[in-house]
């Protein structure tokens, strides 16, 4: 699926790991209902709770360049104790 970027690992997003929280950085068309049918799918895992929201616009430098950047959505996606999405490769 083109419209999920990537997981971000922030300080937050790591704290909100031990709460079986995940973070991802998601297209800014894709909406609630098929991340959720995407991940459970994707994943196998049960999704009890999403969050969204848009990331801040960054303002240009002027010049040749008129308006903002095309930004991403960011979802935060609970996941039912007991599940797990495999982030990080073990070693």
């Amino acid at each position: 699926m083109d419209e999920v970027k990537y997981p971000v690992l922030t300080e937050k997003s790591i704290r909100l790991l031990e709460r079986n929280q995940y973070t991802f950085n998601v297209d800014s068309q894709l909406n609630k209902t098929k991340m959720k049918i995407w991940i459970e799918h994707f994943f196998d895992v049960k999704v009890i709770a999403m969050n969204s929201y848009r990331l801040p616009e960054k303002g240009g430098k002027g010049g040749s360049m008129i308006g903002h950047p095309i930004r991403c959505k960011r979802m935060i996606i609970t996941l039912k104790p007991g599940d797990s999405i495999p982030l990080f490769s073990e070693q």
